[in-house]
């Protein structure tokens, strides 16, 4: 099955939380540029890229805007 892009973190940090998130849920998830990413930060080019397989996105999409929206919430705390 085709693999499609998910998502590009904008940190090292959100990569591991994201890449738990999926290996948690048993969706399979290649690392574009994981490493060079990090030798680089700030270079919008070289931003890493998550990709999962197709039948996964629908699924992996709402783990995701739930993850985003969790952060959210913490955030907007008082």
């Amino acid at each position: 099955m085709p693999m499609i892009r998910l998502t590009e973190p904008q940190s090292m940090g959100e990569l591991a939380m994201i890449t738990s998130l999926l290996e948690g849920s048993g969706i399979a998830y290649i690392v574009q540029n994981e490493h060079i990413s990090s030798l680089y930060p700030g270079l919008p080019i070289l931003n890493s890229s998550v990709l999962v397989e197709e039948g996964d996105q629908p699924r992996a999409e709402v783990l995701l805007s739930r993850l985003r929206l969790a952060v959210r919430d913490v955030s907007l705390s008082p």
